[in-house]
């Protein structure tokens, strides 16, 4: 019996040993793992600090003022619940802004990521000079908004503009590119276009290098030509690539702003009156914050929206492997 409780009472005190030492070891680990969350917040601590700044903090004055009314300094004045939202809704020049930025989305989006689409898979192949005309067509990147709008505005210039001097050459009346309802829209696309072909031409050339040339090789002893292998091979290989494009290319459509703001001012007849414009106009000329950060917030709403229903029905065609 003595032998017998001294061997039970040895079981009990290694058993608790073993518990102890699981103890400290969870708690050890536990201390591990608060240092590396410290660790991880200090350094992600400028970030958050320049989100909550500059996002969050104006995100959610936005939502106040869009439920107050201001008086001509930008005070608020009074509440006025979703009195803003009501008259937003009720107003023409709201869906009239929502027209333009749609027709403006359409104009820009499919032809920059189609043409830039081209240009990629046209300088893919590795022969002398590629590397001249890849330099070129990345070049607009390098430039701002507002210098591309300021040498787009001399180009459109009715009489002085280049465009309008090689019409001439070629007996065609001028054309009003910025001064006529019919036109300045368009005209407004066609910098877009240029303006964003260098970021789209850089992101689906990067897409075609990383497909591997072994399917390429592949599918020439198969017997395929170069339009069969484009489109059965790199279509689908590059599709995350083009999806990605798109969805950024949805959202700057829809907050473009510094080059309508240069070439047309929302004009001739509210043709350009794009809605980040008519944020602008509501919020910094008229001073009707109110109004303004309502308009901003149905902006957001409408981009959440978009960008949500891409990836519900456009991310189903796309493929990862």
């Amino acid at each position: 019996m003595g032998e017998l409780n001294k061997s039970m009472g040895l079981g009990t005190r290694s058993q608790q040993q073993t518990s102890s030492k699981a103890r400290v070891r969870t708690g050890s680990l536990k201390i591990q793992r608060l240092r590396e969350n410290a660790l991880a917040y200090t350094f992600l601590a400028p970030s958050l600090i320049l989100f909550a700044v500059f996002m969050f903090y104006p995100m959610i004055k936005s939502v106040y003022l869009s439920l107050h009314s201001t008086d001509p300094a930008g005070n608020v004045a009074a509440y006025v619940g979703l009195d803003n939202f009501a008259t937003l809704f009720s107003s023409g020049q709201f869906l009239q802004g929502i027209k333009v930025t749609l027709l403006f989305a359409l104009l820009t989006v499919p032809v920059g990521i189609l043409l830039a689409l081209v240009l990629a898979a046209l300088t893919h192949s590795k022969l002398r000079g590629m590397r001249i005309f890849q330099f070129a067509f990345s070049l607009p990147m390098v430039l701002s908004v507002g210098s591309s709008a300021v040498i787009w505005k001399f180009l459109f210039h009715p009489t002085l503009g280049m465009f309008n001097y090689v019409l001439s050459l070629l007996h065609i009346n001028p054309v009003p590119w910025l001064t006529s309802p019919d036109w300045a829209l368009f005209s407004v696309a066609i910098m877009t276009i240029w303006m964003n072909l260098g970021f789209n031409y850089i992101i689906l050339s990067s897409g075609l290098q990383g497909i591997p040339e072994d399917m390429y090789e592949s599918a020439k002893m198969d017997g395929a030509g170069p339009l069969v292998t484009f489109w059965r091979i790199s279509m689908p290989l590059l599709s995350p690539t083009i999806f990605f494009v798109t969805v950024v290319s949805i959202i700057g459509a829809f907050q473009s702003f510094a080059q309508i703001n240069i070439l047309t001012k929302g004009g001739p007849v509210n043709s350009t009156n794009v809605f980040v414009y008519s944020i602008y106009q509501e919020a910094f000329v008229n001073f009707r914050f109110g109004t303004g950060s309502a308009q901003a917030i149905v902006l957001f709403v409408v981009i959440l929206l978009l960008t949500m229903i891409q990836f519900k029905w456009l991310e189903r065609k796309v493929h990862y492997q």
